[in-house]
């Protein structure tokens, strides 16, 4: 059996190998291409063969595969055909299953947001909750990402088994079909004024979009935000399609550039306008990224926006599927975009690393001038207009982020406190100093860079000359260093506390409730608000 699989394995290479010949390579690539396919065959071939014990040569090939691609960018990813299908549904903007966003973990799944009015919302799932069984199979028996079980056709049903609070619960849940959609939002933020969120650049994208842009006119909306914040991208086709709905048919947007000729192109618009006038605010932050940052950067070289929030996230580079063989898919970078002033706004070098194997961040940054002359710079994200700074990042918060902590602390607020209206909820400076106390009692273990540096620096001490007096001094630096996280807290309350609002918010009223809450509470609304009500500062910022 494994002999045959050999043979099979080596007339799959070959194919391979013609039709990477036929795609074309140069020449003088043909034979280190067919060089290196032959060893890895060979090799393949005779571990599988001849190990000791019994191999998967599935999970090998998977490994191999995986880590072959973690050496170029993280964009560049092989999709299997679970992959394939969830890429689908995320473009697509519908699925079928019961409208939660869930997080995988080893031993459990657990649930981040149920959408209102779905299944999960329906069949009372909260945030918090950890999904322990999905009917008969225990989740943390499940090799694979267990939450594809809680997929499946509309009206099918499945029971899972969960804990909430540490007491266990067993609820059935009826699927049904889930709109994705790419504006979850809009309204009046006052009489002249209208908010648009767009949160995901799917199929659907550009076409909400404008259904809002014209209902908020239609509604007297003079002036337009656009809230792109936490926005991770998406279709590029969209993007260009969204920039359209602000400029005239025929501007250029996107230049790609590739060592492939064909994917070299010049991505201009094609549509008639929506409004080219209305004064236009966008918002950022640095978890904007790929198609937000074309719509950004597109907008803000033309003069046709002002941006404000913060630095966003820096994703320069454009990944497309090809298909591979058995359903498979390569999602590959194929090319750099430039905004239509010219510049790259790739933040990270994946292919310059540091001795740790990160990629570095790029320090090499140009000047370009927009349409009506002013100054902008790639090489990081794109840089608003107008800064705010509580909509800026910074490592503590988003460790916080990162492990649950602010979520599980919005968890156990929402079984300690009623609240009913989200215009009287306040998260007051007791309730921050619960959530201090909560922070010092959990498992929340936060690293700095400092830290690392300097236990390094222990770790390969020069015995010459680091004495014991030095070695103190490095452990008392380390002590004070652990007591000024405490003080971080403090330091960056104002951060923390915005993103603690946000979690707590959505678990009374649903992320809906979290937009209307944003309208008279956050910061970027208002300043943006601000800004349009004062024509003469918002036409001298672009002029």
């Amino acid at each position: 059996m494994k002999k045959f699989f050999g043979k099979k394995l080596l007339v799959s290479t070959f194919a391979v190998l013609i039709l990477v010949i036929g795609s074309g390579f140069v020449k003088s690539d043909f034979f280190e291409i067919a060089k290196q396919i032959e060893i890895f065959t060979t090799l393949f071939k005779e571990l599988n063969m001849n190990y000791v014990d019994e191999t998967n040569p599935a999970e090998l090939m998977d490994t191999a595969i995986k880590n072959m691609l973690d050496d170029l960018d993280p964009y560049t990813k092989f999709l299997n055909e679970q992959d394939v299908e969830t890429y689908r549904i995320n473009n697509a903007g519908e699925y079928s299953g019961i409208g939660a966003l869930v997080r995988s973990f080893k031993d459990r799944l657990l649930i981040i947001e149920p959408y209102k009015g779905y299944p999960a919302d329906k069949a009372g799932l909260k945030a918090g909750d950890e999904i322990i069984k999905i009917g008969a199979i225990k989740v943390s028996d499940f090799d694979d990402n267990a939450s594809e079980l809680l997929k499946g056709a509309n009206n099918t049903s499945v029971e899972v088994t969960f804990k909430r609070q540490g007491e266990t619960k067993v609820a059935t849940i009826t699927r049904a079909a889930v709109e994705v959609d790419a504006v979850p939002f809009y309204k009046m933020v006052d009489d002249k004024t209208g908010y648009i969120v767009l949160s995901k650049f799917n199929a659907k994208a550009s076409s909400e979009t404008k259904a809002a842009l014209l209902d908020l006119k239609g509604k007297g909306a003079e002036k337009i935000i656009l809230d792109l914040r936490d926005n991770p991208g998406g279709l590029l086709s969209e993007a260009i399609n969204v920039t359209n709905l602000f400029v005239d048919k025929g501007e250029l947007i996107v230049t790609t550039k590739s060592k492939v000729k064909k994917f070299n192109r010049e991505y201009k618009t094609k549509n008639k306008p929506v409004d080219m006038e209305i004064p236009l605010v966008v918002l950022v932050n640095g978890s904007s990224a790929s198609a937000s940052e074309i719509v950004s950067g597109g907008l803000q070289d033309l003069d046709r926006a002002v941006i404000m929030g913060a630095r966003s996230f820096g994703k320069g580079l454009v990944q497309r599927p090809l298909k591979l063989t058995y359903g498979t898919q390569l999602k590959v970078t194929i090319s750099r975009y430039y905004t239509p002033s010219g510049r790259c706004i790739q933040s990270l070098d994946y292919w310059n690393r540091d001795k740790d194997g990160n990629a570095v961040q790029k320090t090499d940054i140009h000047d370009f001038t927009t349409r009506n002359g002013r100054k902008v710079q790639d090489g990081g994200g794109v840089l608003p207009d107008i800064e705010i700074a509580a909509t800026k990042a910074n490592e503590l918060t988003m460790a916080l982020l990162q492990n649950n902590v602010i979520f599980d602390y919005a968890t156990k607020y929402f079984y300690e406190h009623q609240v009913n209206d989200v215009n009287a909820f306040k998260f007051s400076d007791s309730d921050y100093q619960d959530f201090k106390n909560f922070v010092s009692k959990s498992d929340f273990s936060f690293e700095t860079k400092t830290e690392k540096t300097l236990k390094t620096a222990m770790t390969n001490r020069e015995e010459v000359i680091f004495n014991d007096a030095i070695e103190n001094d490095f452990k008392k630096l380390l002590l004070d260093i652990e007591k000024s996280k405490i003080t971080a807290l403090e330091d960056y309350q104002n951060e923390i506390k915005n993103k603690l609002e946000d979690e707590i918010v959505k678990r009374y009223f649903y992320r809906e409730g979290l937009y209307d809450y944003y309208l008279k509470n956050d910061e970027a609304i208002l300043a943006a608000t601000e800004l349009l009500s004062n024509e003469s500062k918002y036409w001298s910022i672009l002029k």
